[in-house]
């Protein structure tokens, strides 16, 4: 109500500008979603941690990139930040629209 308790603000990243930053080397991609589900195809170089065991404090080191979350279609991704938010690790962004707003970009897809 007088903004003590608000949530802190998260970055979406397009599927294009995703796309620039891994090819620049400055982001490093978690898919939160089951393993399953990540092997049939994921952004190329994503990592997975899936959201059903997801801790904050397993993430990898950023080592200067920026992480971020990736997901089927932003929901889990975005409940990922929630937790990222509570456990105050400082990692604010993920990909809008998850790998479908990247497969419907036309970009490729890593099995």
């Amino acid at each position: 109500m007088f903004g003590f308790s608000r949530k802190p603000a998260t970055h979406e990243l397009t599927p294009t500008a995703l796309q620039a930053m891994l090819r620049d080397d400055t982001a490093i991609v978690v898919d939160v979603r089951e393993p399953d589900e990540f092997a049939a195809g994921h952004v190329p170089g994503a990592r997975n941690l899936p959201l059903s065991r997801f801790d904050p404090a397993s993430l990898p080191a950023a080592e200067g990139k920026t992480l971020v979350l990736s997901c089927a279609g932003g929901r889990r991704s975005a409940m990922a930040l929630d937790r990222c938010a509570a456990a105050q690790v400082a990692v604010d962004t993920h990909l809008a629209g998850g790998l479908g707003a990247w497969k419907a970009a036309g970009l490729p897809v890593e099995k």
